[in-house]
């Protein structure tokens, strides 16, 4: 177990106290990740941080708890965290190679994700937990979504475009192109409810590789784009963003948040963006940085992200490593990290699900986990 400078203890002080009489016990239990982490957020960083001590993915040799690995930076995740639940594997498979755009079925009970590079969607019933192949091909689809009645969007890589299944099994393209040019590759996508208009992202990186898509130029600048229900108008919303990613609204649905993972420029750090959405919903005003994802002395970046009823903002996290990879909670005043939940992979993506939307689902590198809060999801999907 690594060890804490006492001064760094002490200043952690308040916040460990915070954990009431069994502090020690927790203490012991967490060991030097907990410390490092809480110290990140007072400037406090500890070197040769540490993810959680080795756990058994598959069940067999359980997680004491609380899980060590489910994190309060800030007492105001404690209400989030639930002492006795597991953050947990549901599936996992070597020929799986990169997970994607989990959406939940609240009417079939399923989580759908995308398998982009093997260019599958794959199906998760809460039933029966049985996992098997939801469609195939999926034109190297990545983010996926279902609307207010239930019909499923996905942003197809390979073919640069947004689509919808309809009820029926048919296949209705939403958007291709922009102005006379190609989309670079659709990433992700959202339903607004009170006018049923989709909005989605463009960054390109089905087109920057053939492993997630087809490799091609990028022809048109990486934006949002908004698609009108009724006439089926696409709008450019914004550009004013390097490499937009994961979106997600507000509660109230009148902001929109979306996180970057373009290359920053010298002395900036990755980040999530927040716009305010007009009155008339067609369009953002008032954009703005919303986070950081420098973390301590470590810099990743968020792919997908979700709101909580709270607002909360939680943000898958990557490209780091031990003890910063998975999910990172923001409370939405301030955009202040609140939480963390360690993953041993590269989280890409989250969503609410269950019958109560409580079960936080993490789409992470070749496997699904998840994780019961007492939070819960702001959205259908």
């Amino acid at each position: 177990m690594n060890k804490i400078d006492p001064e760094v203890e002490e200043a952690l002080l308040p916040e460990l106290n915070s954990f009431g009489p069994d502090r020690r016990r927790f203490l012991t239990r967490a060991g030097a990740a907990v410390l490092a982490t809480l110290a990140a957020r007072e400037g406090l960083f500890a070197q040769d941080q540490k993810a959680a001590p080795n756990r058994d993915w598959s069940g067999n040799t359980p997680t004491r708890y609380p899980d060590p690995d489910i994190i309060s930076l800030d007492e105001r995740f404690n209400k989030y965290k639930l002492g006795n639940t597991p953050i947990q594997r549901v599936y996992h498979s070597q020929n799986m190679l990169w997970a994607e755009g989990p959406a939940w079925s609240g009417v079939d009970r399923y989580l759908l994700w995308s398998d982009i590079p093997n260019d599958i969607q794959l199906r998760w019933i809460e039933e029966t937990q049985n996992v098997s192949t939801f469609r195939h091909p999926s034109g190297n689809s990545n983010g996926n979504t279902f609307d207010w009645i239930g019909r499923q969007l996905s942003c197809e890589h390979g073919n640069r475009r947004v689509v919808r299944y309809e009820h029926d099994g048919s296949v209705t393209v939403l958007a291709t192109e922009f102005e006379g040019k190609p989309f670079n590759a659709p990433n992700d996508v959202v339903v607004h409810p009170e006018d049923g208009s989709i909005w989605f992202t463009d960054p390109g990186y089905g087109s920057m590789m053939n492993y997630e898509g087809n490799k091609g130029p990028l022809h048109i600048k990486e934006s949002v784009y908004r698609i009108d229900d009724k006439s089926g108008k696409i709008t450019k919303v914004t550009d004013e963003i390097n490499k937009p990613n994961g979106l997600c609204f507000s509660p109230d649905y009148k902001k929109l948040y979306v996180s970057d993972t373009g290359t920053p420029a010298d002395g900036e750090h990755k980040q999530i963006r927040v716009w305010d959405i007009k009155s008339d919903i067609s369009g953002l005003e008032n954009g703005r940085d919303f986070c950081s994802m420098q973390f301590g002395d470590m810099s990743g970046g968020a792919d997908g992200i979700r709101a909580d009823k709270d607002g909360n903002i939680w943000a898958s996290a990557g490209w780091v490593g031990d003890g910063y990879d998975g999910v990172h909670v923001f409370e939405p005043e301030k955009g202040e990290r609140i939480g963390n939940i360690l993953l041993p992979e590269i989280c890409s993506n989250v969503c609410f699900g269950g019958k109560k939307r409580n079960r936080l689902f993490m789409t992470a590198s070749t496997s699904v986990y998840s994780v019961y809060t007492e939070a819960q999801g702001a959205h259908v999907t």
